[in-house]
């Protein structure tokens, strides 16, 4: 025991040394004097606060090995927490002395400590954090300094109502629950604080900030207010207000005002200002509070002190005007001081003599009766809650107690709200309420009410991002500069969480996001914003009344209404974006109404699953609820040649045109970050199925997989393209000419450039290339390559600008050259098209040569021996390519190539096939290309393996209708290029024209064959109506007309053939079974067929018309019901076949069939067949056949005994588009 009390002694004296020294350096004067009654003083002080303390463990000092300098110096710390040595006795709370600036300097991570306390008592403390919360981890430092309002060294006029604790090395800021100004100026110790470092501060910018939990025990006595010897004369509340119209009366007079504190505003910063204002009331009549406003920079710190349903005193007050308010209020002068309000020493001053004398003609004063014109008042209240999470730090949100919401974005905040985190206590005064603010109810306070402190938090809030105020900035200037109502600003809080999540930080640097320039212009995050709220907040509207929103009543502020807001947009993740396009893709797939009644009833199994195969849906942004705005940054893919945008979930492909038939040939905008509102989200579906019939297209289980394929098409003149700044500026602009942003598409500072005339460019697709010389078998790798001509020689870099084109080695050398791209390179594949300039930039150090005599490599030269060229370059991975521009290179003109096109006599005229042609033309129709060998199985399996047939349509000027032309794009051919969708203009070059068998024209696309989108299709198609003709104009050898609608009469039917087929493999099914020798089809369904020739006539030429299926049914008059019973009856023999002659019917069945075989010819020969019909028809011959027709006939007529020879021009073959009566013309009676 004697041992232990000798080691206690020893370490307290060593103690007593660590605190003479601290407080000597820390707090003592400047002067070198000792300051012997100030340490007594504040080890007396310590010793006090250290008894209250249930775990002393005996001992009379908080005791600690070392001062906090020597004690970080001596441990090893880890994460910049302070590590503690091990106790003299585990019982013993250590404890060491810490200055503010240690605090400042040293202390990264929050931290609290409490003298007084015990292990038990803080873990009980920590407990109420919550179990899911971290509480602030405990620290044994002792705190020591005044208590202050002055900011450091600065002038006291720079007061702005700030609480400080300063030492010799410091000053740092604090907050507390309740002060006394007393305590102002004076030394203290405080036993239980906590310290919360700048980078876990909410929305500050601060060097950290200290938390005091309980009053400071002061280390002198203080000097306490004596209350005044004889009763301060003071006005009321109703008085005061009387006083404000008479202003002559009291001009030089300071009076003094008392009542109860019944509203307090919040601190306000405006024009380099700093006030507040408090209302002072008589809660024993309904009189109007009186408003004093205190703007004394002294005495701003009485914003700590007030609290409200208290009485105060406020001495020397006089009667004020303010600039930019209309009525009088009363103000403190710098004589003024805050006292409470005791009865025993006031007294009531008596004005009423005064006041009689010039009521007859009172003054402007503040009007409590004033209009408010509000379509929807929102009720205010106080309320007292806990902070349970930060819903966006940034913007302001947070919500309370688990059940509300609270927008603290319309009220300045002291501090910027630096202890507002999740756990502290706060009480709102006078503050808005919303019912229901997207489906929350809403606490909101403007600038009249306040918000006080009422417990610090336990809890260690997550620590801050260091560009989190760049946040709070950029909400508050928008919340400022466009006048934002709370729904819109929630709305564009949202957006830019969102547009934050989307870019930052791997595509962009939050400083780069949220920062405005040094100028003020617009950063990239507001400039996002602008489209939106230019339309809904222009910028320019009516300012905030600053005084207006605080001083009258009822006040009007942007509070004080409140409408819906329907969300004008959203800025969704492009991963989301896909995902939900497919789904809603997926969604409206339906089977049945892709293939429409009654035509699906007659499709066999194999043309059923085959155009079932492929389909695709087009989604506009209002399909979408609220409309999707697309933000990405523009790459392309060296993966598939396809343009993205991209964010940081993911990318989603697109294409994108500059204006319609214009090429997109600058890739300067790749990196750049692109906004779109107006565009068209394309899904393709692809589908693998083997549904047996038309009756099982409601069941799922038949489609045995799905693919899809997701782009978007918009145009760059409905696109908001920002250049992304450098990391290093604060700002980006949109004027001048894009800049390439990506390192790979930079322009090098050194290097070599040559202008290139591109006139050929081959598809994209995998070819057999081995990239170097014992690299291996050559392999399937996706290329593609382009021909152009050199235009002037080699150019060098002169500083930023090209120099003067170098003289070309040998003159009378070709200048053409093959440009070969594979790997990386092919991301140029979407820029580079034929009759276009580039400049294509190899960096140094690149031999001189190589521009000129091309690349020396095996590949190159295996190219040279294939193609003839004399030159081949491979461009490399870190080559570029800009658009040409030969300006101001001496003998070197713009050079302008359209688009070549071939004629309409080169693509339909001739039988020779092999001939190459180009042409632009609109897409009628996508199909897959499946062969209609093998089984049904196997032709679905192969889908996925072959091409595409693309059916356009061919404009010619001199020609009443578009000529239709089928073109081949065959396997293998990946990827497809994005766009060719029904509808869609597309431009090909060097297509191979074909002769089919039938003597149809159709095109192949080849490998070496170039398409490139003009236009996308519109969103709503243009319906264009069939023209009405005589059918001798058909008649002739040019091309014409392919579609048109003709009134005739139907003469005879020449044939008719009813007859049902296998699903499965198309054989006629006798009696409902399948007829085809060899192993059973898997299904037994059957669908029905019918054929049917009329000849019909219209007075100037007759035609033979081809009817199909239901066409049939409405030719020979049937209803539904009377169709589908005469189908039955041909289901038992299979098939029906009836050729009408002038000598009669001829059926092929006889037998059994005859009754069938009577009915249809004495149907065929009834006026319900034999009448006038409006028949939609097209040509059988179509104006792509090239065989000639066929001329006019020398034919022998009979009239009588006279016979008569004429020429009969050929009958026109029809096919029937759709057949019905026509319209009974309406008489009008007189």
């Amino acid at each position: 025991m004697a041992v232990e009390e000798v080691a206690s002694s020893g370490s307290e004296q060593a103690w007593l040394q660590v605190v003479h020294s601290f407080i000597q350096k820390n707090l003592c004067p400047t002067s070198k004097d000792p300051c012997v009654q100030l340490v007594e003083a504040v080890v007396n002080c310590v010793k006090t606060t250290w008894a209250s303390s249930r775990g002393t463990g005996g001992l009379n000092l908080p005791l600690s090995y070392s001062h906090y300098r020597k004690k970080k110096e001596s441990k090893k710390k880890k994460r910049g927490n302070i590590l503690q040595s091990a106790p003299l006795n585990p019982s013993v709370l250590l404890s060491s002395f810490v200055s503010v600036q240690e605090l400042k300097s040293h202390q990264r991570l929050p931290c609290c400590s409490h003298l007084a306390w015990s292990s038990s008592d803080y873990q009980a403390w920590a407990n109420k954090a919550g179990p899911n919360a971290v509480p602030l981890p405990r620290e044994r430092l002792l705190l020591i300094g005044i208590l202050t309002d002055l900011p450091g060294d600065l002038d006291p006029e720079y007061r702005d109502g700030s609480l400080y604790v300063k030492d010799n090395s410091g000053t740092l800021g604090c907050e507390l629950l309740d002060l006394d100004l007393s305590w102002l100026g004076h030394l203290f110790l405080f036993p239980s604080w906590s310290y919360i470092p700048p980078a876990w501060q909410q929305n500050s910018l601060g060097s950290g900030h200290l938390e005091l939990w309980c009053p400071p025990v002061p280390v002198l006595p203080l000097i306490l207010n004596h209350d005044p010897e004889t009763p301060i004369r003071v006005l009321y509340p109703e008085i005061a207000s009387q006083l404000l119209q008479h202003r002559s009366k009291f001009r030089k007079q300071q009076l003094h005002v008392a009542g109860q504190l019944v509203r307090l505003s919040t601190l306000v910063k405006t024009h380099q200002k700093t006030y507040f204002v408090l209302s002072l009331g008589d809660p024993s009549s309904a009189t109007t509070p009186v408003l004093i406003l205190v703007q004394i920079p002294s005495q701003l710190v009485w914003h700590h002190v007030l609290r409200p349903s208290c009485s105060y005193v406020l001495t020397n007050l006089q009667i004020s005007t303010i600039r930019g308010f209309p009525h009088r209020i009363w103000t403190t002068s710098s004589s003024s001081d805050l006292m409470s309000l005791d009865p025993e020493h006031i007294q009531e001053f008596n004005v009423e003599e005064l006041i009689s004398e010039a009521v007859s003609n009172p003054l402007s004063v503040l009007s409590s009766q004033q209009h408010c014109n509000s379509t929807r008042k929102v009720r205010m209240l106080s309320y007292q809650g806990t902070v349970t999470k930060v819903l966006n730090g940034p913007a302001g949100l947070y919500e309370l107690d688990g059940q509300l919401s609270l927008c603290l974005a319309y009220q300045q905040l002291p501090n910027n709200g630096r202890t507002i985190r999740p756990g502290v206590q706060l009480e709102l005064q006078d503050v808005h309420f919303f019912q229901s603010v997207g489906g929350v109810p809403m606490l909101a306070p403007c600038l009249r009410g306040t918000v006080l402190l009422r417990d610090f938090s336990q809890q260690e809030s997550p620590k801050q991002s260091p560009h989190s105020y760049l946040g709070v900035v950029l909400h508050l200037r928008l919340l400022l500069e466009r006048h934002l109502g709370l729904p819109l600003y929630l709305w564009t809080a949202k957006a830019l969480e969102e547009i934050t999540s989307k870019l930052c930080p791997r595509l962009l640097r939050h400083h780069q996001l949220l920062q405005s320039s040094a100028s003020g212009t617009a950063g990239v995050g507001e400039l996002l914003l602008a489209p939106t709220l230019d339309a809904l907040a222009p910028p320019g509207r009516p300012i905030r009344n600053v005084y207006q929103e605080i001083l009258e009543d009822p006040h009007h502020c942007p509070l004080q209404e409140y409408s819906l807001l329907q969300p004008p947009c959203s800025f969704p993740a492009l991963a989301a974006f896909k995902e939900d396009g497919q789904r809603r893709a997926w969604t409206i797939f339906d089977p049945v109404t892709l293939l429409p009644l009654p035509e699906v009833t007659y499709l066999p199994s194999c043309m059923l699953n085959s155009r079932l195969a492929w389909s695709w849906v087009c989604f506009s942004p209002s399909v979408f609820q609220p409309p999707p705005v697309l933000l990405g940054v523009l790459v392309a893919s060296a993966h598939r040649g396809w343009l993205q945008l991209r964010d940081q979930s993911g990318s989603i492909p697109c294409l994108p045109l500059p204006k319609p038939s214009q090429a997109f040939i600058d890739p300067r905008l790749i990196g750049s970050l692109v906004r779109v509102e107006r565009f068209q989200l394309v899904v393709e579906r692809e589908v693998k199925s083997n549904f047996p019939s038309w009756k099982e297209l409601g069941r799922p289980e038949f489609i045995q997989e799905r693919r899809t394929n997701i782009y978007v098409l918009f145009s760059l003149d409905d696109a908001l393209i920002l250049p992304i700044p450098s990391p290093y500026s604060g700002h980006s602009s949109t004027q001048g000419p894009p800049q390439a942003k990506f390192p790979s598409l930079e322009s090098p500072l050194e290097g070599q450039s040559r202008l290139l005339l591109l006139s050929h460019k081959e598809c994209l697709m995998k070819r057999n290339y081995q990239a170097s010389q014992g690299a291996g078998p050559p392999k399937h790798t996706l290329s593609f390559h382009v021909v152009g001509t050199w235009l002037g020689g080699i150019q060098r870099k002169d500083g930023d600008i090209w120099g003067l084109p170098e003289p070309p080695g040998d003159e009378k050398q070709d200048q053409k050259v093959f440009l070969l791209f594979f790997g990386q390179s092919i991301r140029w594949f979407e820029f580079l098209h034929p009759g276009q300039q580039y400049r294509l930039i190899i960096p140094d150090p690149s031999p001189p040569s190589l521009l000129e005599e091309g690349d020396s490599s095996p590949l190159s030269q295996q190219i040279l021996e294939l193609t003839g060229y004399t030159s081949c370059l491979i461009v490399q991975d870190d080559w570029i390519l800009e658009p040409g521009n030969p300006q101001g290179i001496p003998g070197m003109l713009g050079i302008s190539k359209g688009l070549c096109e071939s004629s309409l006599t080169e693509i339909l005229s001739g039988s020779s096939s092999g001939s190459f042609v180009s042409f632009s033309a609109e897409i009628l129709s996508r199909t897959l290309c499946v062969p209609f060998s093998g089984t049904a199985q196997q032709r679905n399996s192969q889908a996925s393996q072959h091409g595409v047939k693309l059916t356009v349509a061919l404009d010619a000027a001199d020609l009443a209708s578009r000529i239709p032309i089928d073109v081949y794009i065959e396997a293998p051919h990946p990827p497809l290029p994005l766009g060719l969708l029904p509808g869609t203009r597309v431009y090909f070059q060097q297509l191979e024209r074909k002769v089919s068998r039938f003597q149809n024209v159709y095109c192949r696309f080849l490998p070496s064959s170039y398409l490139r989108i003009l236009c996308f299709p519109t969103e709503v198609p243009v319906s264009s109506s069939l023209p009405h003709v005589y059918l001798a104009e058909l008649q002739g050898d040019s091309p014409g007309l392919t579609q048109a609608i003709a009134s005739c009469h139907v003469v005879s039917v020449l044939s008719v053939q009813l007859f049902w087929v296998c699903a499965h493999c198309t054989s006629i099914c006798v009696q409902g079974q399948c007829s085809r020798q060899g192993p059973p089809c898997p299904t037994q369904a059957a669908v029905s067929q019918a054929n049917m020739r009329l000849l019909v006539e219209d007075g100037t030429a007759e035609a033979v018309v081809n009817c199909t299926n239901q066409q049939v049914a409405v030719a020979l008059g049937l209803c539904s019901d009377e169709w589908d019973s005469l189908m039955e009856l041909v289901r038992v023999p299979g098939r029906v076949a009836l050729n009408i002659t002038r000598a009669g019917a001829q059926p092929e069945f006889t037998g059994k069939t005859d009754s069938l075989m009577s009915f249809l010819q004495m149907l065929c020969a009834s006026s319900s067949v034999l009448r006038p019909v409006l028949l939609t028809f097209e040509l059988e011959r179509k104006p792509t056949r090239v065989v000639p027709l066929e001329s006019p006939r020398l034919h022998r007529f009979q009239f009588g005994e006279i016979p008569v020879l004429t020429h009969m021009v050929p009958r026109l073959s029809l096919s029937c588009l759709s057949l019905k009566d026509p319209e009974v013309p309406h008489v009008l009676s007189s």
